[in-house]
């Protein structure tokens, strides 16, 4: 133990910690960008359009995390595999998961093509919002197959410390969108504006851009963990059925959160367009805030993870304890981001004053909303998870989210009918309330577990 905390093996870990989040939060930094190019250019064009993709996107939000769910419990056997240094198995591991997205991806885009009226009526009873929407889904569900596929190999390859090539994707896909999104959009080069149409249109080739950068790459440069077609379809019975085991828990922890998120926004929807184009601000801000946070999490997924399938669990226990802090500096750090955000966020954008009034008070619950994240989603997504502690998660999501946030806010926005600030208020509770159950379960050591064969 006296070696784990050296000085030489504290900088060793914050060298791999740095190796690891750096990238990652570029990524992140990314992918809010795509999303912030998106809420301000179509913040010019209006508040209908903007709350229209705001909703629209919560489909999207939704596959996402049942695959980041996937990618994630995938990754608590790829990491643990890693430190082991059985590569051929990780191979297996990547089939399984790729298998699993593709049928998720093909779900959600014929829903969204076949029933894209009623989806956006889910999230709004106003019909310019609706029709907006629907003609935004149109298009961005064809880029569902490609996104799914994408994600699930880059996350794959982060969870074996391959983190440098999801930065060059996304980095190629947020300079497309921007580009495209402003051609298409307000209709440059004498072509006609599209609108909310156009930043679909823009989303759907920068998503065909990174599929065909990683299929390259999977192709021509990664020699260390190949993709073969025959591990789509695994004859590893065992393995199979340990990814399952712990998969199945993050991806329905993953979409009980997903689907309690977007729960929140429907019923944000509800409160009016001002509340909506408000609290998509404030989201966007969050995301923002929480770049390095999340990265920090996969981290520590990563590193925990590696360290427990090397046989290091005296390792594995100094890693969380450094992890558990970084996750509470980086919180406050996040919180700053957002409160600093609101002090001019609502000049950049054709906001009305009754939205301008909700965005400062969204963004201050958000602010400590983020710290309570960036601690909840390290203990769980990094730390737990890492020692294949998967069902934690989804127990403390279902009773606070569910039971708790969601219930409440329902009750206070359409029974009680309180104050649109109020509401949110409740809705953004979550985080704060499992505080104290993610630091018990921390402390109780019941997430370390070796899960290699």
């Amino acid at each position: 133990m006296d070696t784990i905390n050296s000085r030489e093996e504290k900088r060793n870990f914050y060298r791999q910690v740095i190796s690891l989040v750096l990238p990652m939060a570029i990524q992140n930094l990314i992918n809010v960008g795509v999303t912030t190019a998106d809420v301000v250019m179509l913040g010019k064009v209006g508040e209908t359009v903007l709350s229209a993709s705001s909703l629209a996107g919560q489909i999207q939000f939704i596959m996402f995390l049942i695959l980041f769910g996937l990618t994630s419990g995938a990754g608590v056997l790829t990491a643990q595999y890693w430190g082991k240094k059985d590569i051929r198995t990780i191979e297996k591991v990547l089939g399984i998961a790729m298998r699993i997205a593709f049928f998720v991806a093909v779900f959600f885009t014929v829903m969204v093509l076949l029933f894209p009226y009623r989806i956006m009526g889910i999230f709004s009873s106003e019909v310019d919002v609706i029709a907006e929407g629907a003609d935004y889904l149109k298009i961005i569900a064809l880029s569902y197959v490609f996104t799914a596929l994408t994600m699930i190999y880059l996350n794959i390859m982060r969870s074996i410390e391959r983190v440098v090539i999801a930065t060059v994707v996304y980095l190629s896909s947020l300079i497309c969108n921007i580009i495209l999104n402003a051609i298409l959009i307000f209709g440059m080069f004498g072509l006609k504006p599209m609108g909310i149409k156009g930043a679909a249109l823009a989303t759907l080739i920068s998503r065909i851009l990174e599929f065909a950068i990683v299929v390259f790459y999977a192709g021509f440069i990664n020699r260390s963990v190949r993709f073969h077609f025959r591990d789509l379809f695994p004859r590893d019975k065992l393995l199979f059925r340990d990814f399952l085991y712990y998969s199945i828990p993050v991806i329905f922890n993953e979409f009980v959160w997903g689907l309690g998120t977007s729960t929140n926004t429907a019923i944000i929807g509800h409160l009016g367009k001002a509340a909506v184009a408000a609290n998509s601000v404030t989201q966007v801000t969050r995301q923002l805030a929480m770049i390095v946070s999340f990265g920090l999490a996969n981290a520590a997924a990563i590193l925990i993870g590696k360290a427990i399938g090397g046989g290091s669990n005296d390792k594995a226990k100094a890693y969380a304890g450094r992890f558990f802090r970084l996750s509470i500096i980086f919180g406050i750090i996040g919180a700053a981001v957002i409160l600093f955000v609101s002090l001019f966020a609502g000049n950049m954008l054709s906001l009305s004053e009754q939205a301008n009034s909700y965005l400062g008070f969204m963004m201050f619950v958000m602010s400590y909303f983020a710290i309570g994240q960036s601690f909840n989603t390290t203990i769980i997504v990094g730390i737990c998870r890492a020692g294949g502690d998967t069902r934690f998660g989804l127990i403390l999501d279902f009773t606070t989210l569910w039971c708790v946030s969601i219930l409440f806010g329902a009750i206070a926005a359409f029974s009680l009918k309180l104050p649109v600030k109020a509401v949110y208020l409740i809705l953004m509770s979550d985080e704060i309330i499992k505080i104290p159950i993610s630091t018990w379960r921390y402390k109780s050591m019941k997430w370390l577990n070796n899960i290699t064969r």
